[in-house]
């Protein structure tokens, strides 16, 4: 037995290979060849944006991301490189790793900050709000998703104080730029300029320039001439339609030359199903999601007419663990939110059934452009008839809440819902916050609603996102109208559910009636929600409706009694 043990080992069989990887450093791209009929099962099985019919040589964009996940599949299926390529996969693997521990050591329980300099005497960020700073500074790009009211206007504030970052481009909502310029002047000594109109001059000297979503496609060939190195994206789902809007293309321009920092800000992102996270995340970061193709081949199914996100939540996760995607969420107490039935006046709504009917006839046996029109003008229609048809109920429900005393913010939609509610709610002298005011006037009308010169703030349903200041006059939000998008309710309760808001609890109200479009909206805002919430709030499950009519009912009550009195 001792002279078999002292015999020479056989030298090791050569490793198998699978295939071949190279890397194109022109084209910066992996690329995989070579592979057996079932490797290449495998791998697509692995990568879904790899398309299921596609045929060798596959490519993949050389990112620290790729380098790691092909990393991880070579250590199954060993392919031959040469020796420029493998050191070349090592590194970046290497710094795909390094780039998130460095980015996940700013949460950790013993992260300790360095004392934040730049804002005004006696002014300074919230920890939270240095955390994002310092991850936005560290990345580049960072989609900021935190809770309204959390300060991600501050933070974004905050990350351009540094002179690296200037001149800095923010874009905001039309009636938020004199919000924007008021907060920078009051936290900053940054030289700030608000965009004055849609035809392009001469800019002065600034550190922060202030654009309009409104304005930006007009400025485009200035914006590619001056070339900021920071962007900053106020209630970035102002840009989830992607190139089919003239500001997209604007803003692609912007995000062109950002290369310092690109900052989007948003706490409902997803207004309605998940693909319009990737127009987004194209201006936060290129090619984060891969090409369209490669997004809804990995991330999403069609169902006929529109793609949706199969997962939301994985993708969600996705998007936190590459700290592209940033959110913190307010603990507290719920929003009271109540289901308020109205009734709804047929013979309203019989003056328009005749072209109901006839909108309704194209949408089902019209040429292609002739349903896709009318169906455009039958979901107006139906939404202005069905608003029109509850208006003078859902004045009713206001009224017994201002006559009890209560400042109340009514949304709604239509120009002849608010005349409706104008008319027959006249006594409690309300004002305007919608699409028709001029910025100036919307700010007029805030400063009334606020001081108290007036009970009753009437606003359109998405006039409300980025505007702050009405949570310390108000906690009570009546619906009068629906939007299609759960997010934009969200976004309106959130102008007075948050820091600043004295009341012990924040109501939400919704006047729904049985007929009329509001089924079939209320019935879209379960998927479109499941959708948001997937994304923005992976893993959260299903989330517990807080509804107490006590409060409600007893105004009722008193109101009644008051006019039997």
């Amino acid at each position: 037995m001792s002279a078999a043990l002292s015999l020479p080992l056989p030298d090791p069989a050569p490793a198998r290979t699978y295939g071949v990887l190279a890397l194109d450093r022109e084209d910066g791209a992996w690329i995989l060849d070579g592979m057996d009929p079932h490797v290449a099962i495998r791998l697509k099985g692995a990568f879904p944006k790899v398309p299921k019919t596609g045929t060798q040589p596959f490519r993949f964009a050389d990112t620290p991301e790729t380098c790691a996940d092909l990393t991880w599949f070579l250590s199954r299926y060993p392919m031959r490189m040469a020796p420029g390529a493998a050191s070349a996969l090592q590194a970046g693997r290497v710094r795909f790793e390094a780039d998130i521990a460095e980015a996940e050591r700013l949460f950790l329980p013993s992260y300790a900050p360095q004392p934040f300099t730049g804002f005004r005497d006696g002014l300074a960020p919230y920890p939270m709000q240095v955390q994002a700073i310092d991850l936005a500074r560290l990345k580049g790009r960072l989609l900021l998703g935190d809770d309204l009211g959390l300060g991600k206007t501050t933070v974004a504030l905050g990350a351009i104080l540094d002179r690296r970052l200037l001149p800095a481009a923010a874009v905001v909502q039309s009636h938020l730029g004199i919000q924007w310029l008021k907060r920078a002047v009051q936290f900053t000594n940054l030289r700030v300029h608000l965009i004055a109109g849609n035809t392009p001059y001469d800019l002065p000297e600034a550190d922060l320039y202030i654009f309009r979503y409104s304005n930006l496609a007009k400025w485009a060939d200035v914006l590619d001439a001056v070339r900021f190195p920071t962007v900053i994206y106020d209630e970035i789902q102002e840009l989830r339609t992607g190139s089919k809007s003239e500001k997209y293309k604007g803003a692609q321009v912007l995000s062109r030359h950002a290369s310092a920092l690109r900052l989007g800000l948003s706490a409902s992102p997803v207004y309605n199903y998940g693909d319009e996270i990737f127009p987004i995340m194209e201006l936060i970061e290129p090619g984060a999601l891969g090409s369209w193709g490669e997004f809804t081949r990995e991330w999403c199914d069609h169902n006929g007419r529109r793609y949706v996100v199969k997962d939301p939540d994985a993708l969600g996760t996705y998007l936190r663990e590459q700290h592209l995607m940033l959110r913190r969420v307010r603990g507290g107490r719920p929003i009271n939110t109540i289901t308020q039935h109205v009734p709804y006046d047929e013979d309203v709504a019989a003056a328009s059934e005749d072209l109901a009917r006839a909108l309704a006839l194209k949408v089902t046996t019209g040429s292609f452009v002739e349903r896709g029109q009318a169906a455009r003008e039958l979901d107006m229609l139906a939404r202005q008839v069905t608003g029109v048809a509850k208006a003078r109920h859902v004045a009713a429900v206001v009224r017994i809440l201002l006559t009890a005393g209560t400042p109340v913010i009514l949304a709604g939609w239509h120009r002849e819902v608010y005349e409706i509610w104008q008319e027959a709610l006249s006594e409690f002298n309300p004002v305007l916050y919608t699409g028709t005011e001029s910025p100036a006037a919307k700010e007029r009308s805030k400063d009334r609603f606020v001081s108290g010169e007036t009970n009753l703030f009437i606003m359109s349903l998405r006039s409300g996102a980025g505007v702050d200041g009405l949570q310390a006059r108000c906690c009570t939000v009546v619906f009068g109208e629906l939007d299609w998008s759960p997010k934009v309710h969200e976004q309106l309760v959130g102008r007075v559910d948050r820091p600043g808001q004295p009341a012990d609890e924040v109501t939400a109200i919704y006047c729904i009636t049985d007929q009329g479009s509001d089924p079939v909206v209320t019935g879209v805002l379960g998927l479109k929600g499941a959708q948001a919430r997937g994304i923005t709030d992976p893993l959260a499950g299903i989330q517990h409706v807080h509804s107490d009519e006590s409060r409600v009912r007893l105004l009722a009550e008193r109101y009644l009694a008051a006019q039997a009195a």
